[in-house]
């Protein structure tokens, strides 16, 4: 077990004392602790887990954001909460906090096992998922005008996932399922995207989109980066810039809050930066390009129309898209990135 999920597994160990310590705002309710966010914000909208199964689907220790849709492990929570965009601090603020008393109040029953190296599980759900072509998940990217599919070995199909919502049994559904790489290619975690059977929409569940393992500082990657990418948020909104930049290596961090803390590849010096039309996003690309200049990469904005790129494919179509763009690129990489027969679509 790596020194990461070592550290993870401690954490939830003692899932309530790390709770008490960085959302103190928040309180023990049954089996979670709730908060208003990873900032420590008075609210209800985030919740910890505090029991659960050792491992995949409802482990303790694993949270989700109800307001924004965000989630992941412990490690992750410090690393958001402190603001620690390296992986190496964040391991380095567990260490620390692991060295504190623990709490005489804490509820013995409430403490179990977390899973043993959620990579590992992240990996094998990603071995076990078969090739994106001919699959549901290929007709439910078609439905969201995303054809530029040939390529995705980032993205797989797993037709009977489990899910397990928060009150009820174990459910299964198709899935799409994306590999979370780190800067080696190294599978970290896997982010899963619940679909309904009939393959236009997602799953008609109360979360369809949930991400297990390692995600701080990493990615799901499309191509591979050397002087020049873009990155974003959401799968969807990458994928849309794929159908229009079909050469231009990109990433989509997930969530707001783990594009704002994404590292660099040790060649870039020029990222696009795809940020979804919202308050999380706006604060998202203000604290990577700050990051990005701090670096010695020029941060350049790649800005959407409506919410976000998908959006705009599905409404205006991948010619209109490219036209958007060719706008917003520097002139080397619009004529680098942007296919030759763009404005004859």
């Amino acid at each position: 077990m790596g020194e990461a999920a070592k550290l993870a597994h401690r954490l939830a160990e003692n899932a309530e004392t790390v709770c008490r310590h960085y959302l103190s705002s928040g309180r023990r309710q049954g089996r979670y602790w709730l908060v208003g966010d990873v900032h420590n914000t008075p609210g209800r909208s985030l919740y910890v887990r505090l029991r659960g199964v050792e491992s995949g689907p409802g482990a303790v220790g694993k949270w989700t954001d109800a307001a924004t849709g965000e989630h992941g492990d412990l490690l992750d929570l410090i690393g958001l909460n402190r603001g620690l965009a390296r992986l190496c601090d964040v391991l380095d603020e567990a260490r620390h906090f692991l060295r504190l008393p623990q709490p005489d109040n804490i509820d013995a029953s409430m403490r179990s096992p977390v899973p043993q190296g959620s990579p590992e599980s992240a990996r094998r759900l990603f071995a076990m998922s078969k090739p994106l072509g001919g699959t549901l998940a290929e007709t439910y990217l078609r439905s969201r005008r995303i054809t530029q599919l040939t390529g995705l070995t980032a993205l797989r199909f797993h037709s009977r996932c489990y899910y397990r919502p928060d009150h009820g049994p174990t459910e299964q559904w198709p899935a799409l399922v994306a590999a979370v790489t780190d800067l080696s290619s190294r599978i970290t975690g896997t982010h899963r995207t619940w679909l309904d059977p009939s393959g236009v929409a997602k799953a008609p569940i109360e979360t369809p989109r949930r991400a297990m393992g390692h995600l701080l500082g990493n990615a799901v990657r499309f191509g591979i980066a050397e002087d020049v990418m873009a990155a974003g948020e959401g799968i969807e909104t990458m994928l849309s810039l794929r159908d229009a930049l079909p050469d231009l290596p990109l990433a989509a961090a997930l969530s707001a809050n783990h594009l704002a803390a994404m590292l660099f590849p040790p060649s870039l010096r020029v990222l696009y930066i795809a940020g979804d039309a919202d308050p999380a996003g706006d604060g998202a690309v203000a604290t990577l390009t700050v990051r990005s200049q701090q670096a010695g990469i020029e941060a350049r904005l790649l800005a959407s129309r409506l919410g976000d790129f998908n959006d705009d494919l599905r409404r205006y179509g991948r010619a209109a898209l490219r036209e958007s763009l060719r706008i917003q690129l520097a002139r080397e990489h619009a004529a680098r990135f942007l296919p030759v027969f763009a404005g004859t679509e």
